[in-house]
């Protein structure tokens, strides 16, 4: 009676409609969604609305297994593909000929990375892909060594027609593209909006066997020449808005060649590592091309401040800047740059002589005179301190969500309290290398003997003594950073927090992606009792020797959404600690545990039970880890692609499937 009752609820109970479904999924991040599709049949159904299908793209190798994906997505109204490893033998034109037939008016976006294809191949191709948006060539130097890609008019003809719409195409890293390759593809492609020549051998310079600028008297057939690229950016100056030039050989001269194509407006510039640019160059582009949105100029190392105060002058409308790398930039020209309203990105890595001064006047002017940063990156700008960070907190608490301090190897846990009080909408944060962090920091609480204020910092304590003075007896010798160690958190402290208020490292509770490497002073203490994102993916603990098992079990548990977690050189970390947290990290894909030495066979085996969805392993010079369990891993795990095991059991080895 009692089964049969049963069988009645079950019976009566009512299935949501699809619509109601797909309504709650809509409010779950896409992580979340994979999840949730995992419940029943309906709710899978539910995940593949087409709500839920924009700008996705598969990425896979070229295999045999390949064909039955490519079919199965014959289903979807558009489809955006990556595979990686094509050749010139059967199973690879096959697979091409497969995309063709089956996905052929479908496919927006299409790239090859990595591959060796013929020209038959991909003109087998082409013609197919009606509806195709964006076309990634990169390093594909197969299709056009010899010189003779679309050579022929029919073949022009037929990718002319399908081609018609496209509007991004990278040709970044081609060792042989030529002026009568690229006039031939590009001739095909009208309605450019994006061009990536990235690493291309463009010749920008005088050609000394011809005795004129190449490609002055006519087409290359060796290399890309000047004139060809300012006639393509002529041509197409009506619909072109981003071009990438980076790291190739432009000159001051030749950048201003191209910023003064009549009737071109460029919203977005890449010139990463043109290392001959100029100020002077500069300027040029900044009077001719005033509509710039983005511009990344990292790595141009003969730019200087002057260049920074030419962007913030002329550069009204810019959203995103990159001086990552350039080493002779100071502070000057930073406050007219942050008075720059429409700033949203600045990138200032590995500037060694900012300090963020300049940048606390630019902010503190009127809101709409001012920068709303989003993402701002000080790495390796060692002279940044936590008053600068303090100030820089309050001033962008209500904007900024991606913050990277990586190796200011000067900041205190007094940037952290401030980074938790007034940035607590941070999505990103990265404090890698910060060696002065320690747990209090963390914990949001001050520690015995060091409470004190940001001012205090810039105060003058009187003259400093060498240590061999000290060693005299007369003064004691002044006490050196790396030798302190901090009042190690006690059990009574840990209360004292539980308690508190205060703004812990807990406050940033939109965290997706955290980096407190080589912060060596952090232990379990703030471990355990800060790091519970339900939000976090990506998570990185590398060389932090103080923590244990009890951290990554923590972690585990209250971060159970982690698709990236590195745990390398944490000698602390054994396998009881991978069997008490493997069980909550399902979504797991990469992992990285090299140099842990009391990790072996067993912790591998528990990652195959539990840890299905790895595509990254890092157990190189883990000792007790044998090649043997290694192999059997890769042959559990069906989206494994990459495992580092170097020293692994007497190998050398780095295995890529």
């Amino acid at each position: 009676m009692g089964d049969s009752n049963g069988e009645d609820t079950a019976m009566e109970t009512p299935e949501l409609p699809i619509e109601i479904i797909i309504y709650i999924l809509s409010f779950l991040h896409a992580s979340d969604r994979k999840e949730a599709s995992l419940v029943c049949h309906s709710w899978y159904i539910a995940s593949q609305d087409l709500c839920f299908q924009k700008n996705v793209t598969f990425r896979f190798p070229a295999s045999s297994s390949s064909l039955e994906l490519i079919r199965g997505l014959g289903g979807r109204s558009r489809c955006n593909l990556i595979i990686s490893q094509l050749d010139g033998f059967s199973m690879s034109r096959a697979l091409l000929l497969e995309v063709g037939v089956c996905l052929g008016p479908k496919l927006e976006s299409l790239a090859l990375p990595g591959s060796s294809i013929t020209e038959a191949s991909l003109l087998g191709l082409l013609p197919r892909l009606t509806s195709l948006r964006r076309l990634d060539l990169r390093g594909l130097d197969s299709l056009f060594m010899s010189g003779a890609f679309l050579s022929r008019e029919e073949h022009r003809q037929q990718v002319r027609s399908a081609l018609s719409g496209l509007e991004e195409l990278d040709l970044s890293d081609l060792r042989y593209l030529s002026d009568l390759t690229f006039n031939r593809l590009t001739g095909c492609t009208p309605r450019l909006r994006r061009l990536s020549l990235a690493g291309c051998h463009i010749a920008f310079e005088f050609d000394p066997y011809l005795g004129c600028p190449v490609g002055a008297v006519q087409d290359s057939s060796a290399l890309l020449s000047l004139r060809n690229l300012r006639r393509l950016l002529t041509e197409q100056k009506s619909t072109l808005v981003a071009l990438d030039l980076s790291r190739t050989s432009i000159t001051p001269e030749s950048l201003r060649t191209v910023a003064q194509v009549q009737g071109l407006s460029l919203e977005e510039l890449r010139l990463q590592g043109c290392k001959e640019l100029t100020d002077y160059s500069v300027e040029m582009l900044v009077k001719h091309q005033p509509g710039l949105q983005s511009l990344d100029i990292s790595a141009c190392t003969e730019l200087t401040s002057r260049a920074v105060v030419a962007i913030g002058l002329g550069l009204k409308g810019l959203r995103q800047l990159s001086l990552s790398r350039d080493w002779r930039v100071t502070e000057k020209g930073l406050a007219d740059l942050l008075s720059v309203s429409s700033l949203k990105s600045l990138d200032l890595s590995e500037c060694l002589h900012v300090s963020g001064g300049e940048m606390v006047k630019g902010l503190t002017g009127p809101d709409t005179t001012k920068a709303r940063l989003e993402t701002l990156s000080f790495k390796s700008c060692t002279y940044i301190r936590d008053l600068a960070v303090f100030s820089l907190a309050q001033l962008l608490g209500s904007t900024l969500r991606e913050l990277d301090l990586t190796s200011c190897v000067y900041l205190t846990d007094l940037s952290v309290r401030a980074i938790a009080t007034y940035l607590q909408g941070l999505v990103v944060l990265r404090l890698g290398w910060c060696k002065e962090i320690t747990d209090w920091g963390l914990l949001g609480m001050v520690e015995p003997t060091k409470e004190c204020e940001p001012a205090q910092q810039m105060e003058d304590k009187g003259p400093r003594f060498t240590r061999t003075f000290g060693n005299m007896g007369f003064f004691r010798p002044p006490s050196m950073p790396f030798q302190e160690r901090p009042k190690l958190v006690t059990e009574e402290d840990l209360g004292l927090f539980r308690q508190q208020e205060g703004a812990s490292l807990l406050a940033l509770n939109r965290l997706q992606e955290l980096d407190l490497s080589a912060c060596s002073k952090l232990t379990d203490s703030s471990i355990t009792q800060v790091l519970r994102y339900p939000d976090l993916h990506r998570l990185s603990l590398s060389m932090l020797p103080e923590i244990s098992d009890a951290s990554l079990a923590s972690v585990a548990w209250h971060c159970r959404s982690l698709t990236s977690l590195a745990l390398s050189h944490c000698p602390r970390i054994s396998d009881r600690g991978v069997a008490q947290a493997a069980p909550y990290l399902h979504r797991l894909q990469h992992l990285y545990l090299s140099c842990c030495d009391n990790i072996t066979d067993r912790s591998l085996s528990l990652l195959m039970r539990h840890c299905k969805r790895l595509r990254t392993l890092d157990v190189s010079m883990c000792k007790d880890i044998s090649i043997t369990t290694v192999d059997l891993l890769q042959s559990q795990l069906p989206f494994l692609e990459n495992v580092h095991c170097r020293f692994v059991g007497g190998a050398d080895l780095t295995l890529t499937l």
